[in-house]
């Protein structure tokens, strides 16, 4: 059953590289069902289909779908900084900067050279400071 799994995540992978975006997401979801009855799954397994999972759905503009994607990452495997990153970029496009930084520095605290999310949290305390100056 394992190994079927494996193979699963392999095919569900090899599809989000292709960009079969609908393959790939019908993969993930069957990995992530069969890993939550079965309980025999590795977290960083999990958590990377979570998190691809989410990438397809924000890639859809699916946020809040995505954002669920992304914490069910973090509750998976909370070492892993890609989802703390992804969700931080949905928090601030729909411009909650506080959630937004929070997932930004937890990349960063998890991470310290990850580049992109040093210049989202920057542009992240930019953009909640004009907010702010502007009475929004």
């Amino acid at each position: 059953m394992e190994e079927d799994n494996s193979e699963i995540l392999e095919r569900a992978h090899s599809e989000f590289k292709k960009q079969n975006f609908k393959d790939a997401e019908e993969l993930y979801t069957t990995f992530i069902s069969t890993c939550l009855q079965s309980r025999g799954c590795k977290a960083s397994d999990l958590a990377a289909a979570y998190n691809n999972r989410g990438q397809i759905k924000y890639l859809r503009v699916d946020f809040y779908e995505a954002i669920e994607d992304y914490t069910s990452a973090i509750e998976t495997d909370s070492r892993f900084e890609t989802p703390f990153y992804n969700r931080g970029l949905i928090h601030y496009r729909l411009g909650f900067f506080d959630d937004a930084k929070v997932d930004f520095q937890r990349t960063l605290k998890l991470n310290p050279d990850f580049e992109d999310a040093k210049v989202s949290l920057r542009q992240t305390i930019l953009d909640q400071q004009h907010k702010t100056n502007r009475g929004y």
